[in-house]
């Protein structure tokens, strides 16, 4: 592989324009053919690759193989995610989402029938030229047959619309109870607002694989965001969209988790003791609040490489802070009249005080870092956590990001970090409860790989937990804690399935409908993780279950949340007997811009006395 030169810094070559993706005048003044683009300066490309491009619109991903260099269009056929976040391993070029294998020679998947179109690649006076008019942005124009004035959906009130009947915290059940009786693309009004709501899977990854060129986040979520001072990845388009999402992708790499392992291992054995002494006390637990104390811990080590260590401190942790800011986003968004820019109810003020607690509390690791980094200038060269990434990163201009950026993201990555994986685990516990088949088999498991230790002992044991990912997948199918995709705008007229969506047009996406849908899944409703082992008969369709999103905005953190998942649900149930308090219909879901399973209380009991009472080796 061939290494960054000397004198290029780091982060030179990751911002470089080979890394940031734009589009670049004709050839023609190199005397090539008019259909060839300069996407880069041949300098530019370090290594190996992948690099990310971009030509008139087109994602590009080019490599660099024995026989010259490779291009192809640059999003996996499987979801749309851009091969260039991904990796080369040999002669392999790897999906970091889903791990599916093209030849970087002919674009060939390993193992199916997918092939990447190949495009043309030339190498001239110092620059690199693709030829991408042989790609095509889709089947072709669609012919519409219906407008958003022939779509079913609830009827409204003047001036209103259906602002009255969606209560914030159950949202979701209100969207989907509607897509259960107007259908798979229906209609609902906010005041004024007209909101195309979508179910089919089809429709649901068109949209998603057409981000951000023709679809783009609601034009309330910057504002809102921005105002919060969490504007980060999440919330950016465009070219910044495009640099933040680079830097957070380059934090969790396979390769990155690997090396930060121990330390999801250290913060899995501070949780199992202190679930021992709990266990120990008999005392009912509130199981969602102590795997937030694990995702912020787990999430603050790799992020920004310092322990919190909320786990071992009381109850004044920064979760306290963090759980105001999805209920008031949730608020915000949904909102018919933004109220808080007029009047700061006591909701607002508690919120300005957590937000201005957690600015003060990063701008204090922000600092130490910048301390840190000037005292040992080599950091700047191979950044060990995402906050050294944005620290030494610059921009296209060679600037420094501000610190409004920077506290945006890690405010992102806290956010993020916590509730989503927490959430679903919780949700896991909840599902486990009445299931005692799983739960056996995730023990046997576990019981299998981990020899004497209570927990895995390296990532290559932690990926082997397939029965822990299979639990992660159902859990996910039944209880997505995104299940609806922030509602996103048409930058252009577009025709989506044979709907014809006007520029400005809202587009709400719900994930559950199509994953409890007996056409897609056999038995939609029961929780069996054993489908996702091929062990089950029937309808099993994975493009309606898409927990992490689709296309190129697909979750960047997507591996680290199963890795979290897996580990700790293999800690818990090697090492605990866990028993519900109160009965299923006692946990309920509730939507705060990511749903929780309220209510939810268990009992741990160690196993190794459960096995003792009862005479078990």
């Amino acid at each position: 592989m061939h290494c960054r030169p000397k004198n290029a810094s780091w982060f030179d070559w990751i911002l470089s324009p080979a890394y940031a993706p734009r589009d670049i005048q004709d050839a023609s003044d190199y005397g090539s053919a008019a259909s060839l683009i300069r996407v880069a300066n041949l300098d530019q490309l370090h290594g190996d690759g992948p690099h990310a491009l971009s030509a008139s619109g087109f994602d590009v991903v080019v490599v660099r193989t024995p026989a010259g260099l490779r291009a192809f269009e640059g999003r996996c056929p499987h979801q749309g995610a851009l091969l260039g976040e991904g990796e080369l391993d040999g002669d392999k070029l790897v999906c970091r989402n889903h791990r599916w294998r093209f030849s970087a020679d002919s674009g060939q998947r390993e193992g199916g029938p997918e092939c990447l179109a190949s495009c043309p690649v030339v190498e001239r006076q110092g620059s690199i030229f693709v030829d991408v008019s042989g790609l095509s942005r889709g089947p072709g124009r669609i012919v519409a047959k219906r407008t958003l004035d022939d779509l079913p959906g609830p009827r409204g009130l003047p001036f209103l619309g259906n602002t009255h009947q969606l209560d914030v915290t159950k949202q979701h059940l209100i969207l989907e109870r509607w897509a259960a009786q107007y259908g798979p693309v229906y209609l609902f009004r906010m005041g004024s607002v007209r909101v195309v709501t979508l179910s089919d899977p089809k429709w649901c990854d068109q949209i998603l694989r057409a981000r951000p060129e023709t679809f783009t986040r609601h034009s309330a979520v910057a504002p809102v965001f921005s105002e919060m001072g969490v504007d980060g990845v999440f919330s950016a388009e465009g070219d910044a969209w495009r640099t933040q999402r680079r830097l957070a992708v380059l934090a969790l790499t396979q390769d990155h988790l690997r090396g930060l392992y121990p330390k999801l291992q250290t913060v899995t054995t501070r949780l199992k003791k202190r679930w021992e002494r709990l266990a120990d006390a008999g005392a009912s637990l509130d199981i969602v609040e102590d795997l937030k104390r694990f995702t912020v811990d787990v999430t603050t080590l790799i992020a920004f490489g310092h322990d919190v260590n909320t786990i071992e401190q009381g109850d004044d942790v920064i979760q306290r802070k963090l759980e105001l800011v999805f209920p008031a986003i949730s608020r915000r968004l949904f909102a018919l009249f933004p109220t808080w820019r007029l009047v700061r109810l006591p909701r607002d003020r508690r919120l300005d005080r957590a937000l201005a607690e957690l600015r003060a509390w990063l701008g204090e690791l922000v600092v130490a870092e910048r301390a840190r980094l000037a005292a040992e200038s080599g950091r700047t060269e191979k950044p060990s956590n995402f906050l050294e990434v944005m620290l030494s990163a610059r921009d296209d201009d060679g600037r420094s990001f501000s610190d409004d950026v920077i506290f945006g993201n890690l405010m992102t990555m806290l956010l993020a970090g916590e509730d989503t994986t927490a959430y679903t685990l919780g949700w896991a516990v909840h599902q486990l409860c009445d299931s005692p088949e799983s739960v056996m088999e995730l023990r046997r498991e576990a019981d299998e790989l981990f020899g004497t230790s209570d927990v895995a002992s390296d990532i290559g044991t932690a990926n082997k937990l397939a029965w822990a990912g299979a639990v992660a997948n159902e859990t996910m199918r039944l209880r997505p804690v995104a299940p609806i995709v922030v509602v996103l705008e048409a930058k252009v007229e577009t025709v989506v399935g044979d709907l014809l969506v006007p520029k400005g047009t809202q587009i709400a996406v719900l994930m559950r409908p199509a994953a409890c849908d007996p056409d897609h899944f056999v038995e939609p409703h029961a929780f069996r993780p054993r489908r996702w082992l091929g062990e089950t008969a029937g309808a099993h369709d994975e493009s309606a279950h898409i927990p992490f999103g689709s296309g190129p905005r697909i979750c960047p953190g997507r591996v680290l949340a199963l890795l979290e998942i897996k580990l700790l649900l293999s800690m818990l149930y090697r090492n605990f007997n866990v028993e519900r308090v109160g009965g299923a219909e006692g946990v309920r879901e509730e939507f705060a811009f990511t749903m929780s399973p309220v209510g939810l209380k268990v009992r741990l009991r160690r196993r190794s006395s459960a096995l003792a009472d009862t005479g078990t080796a």
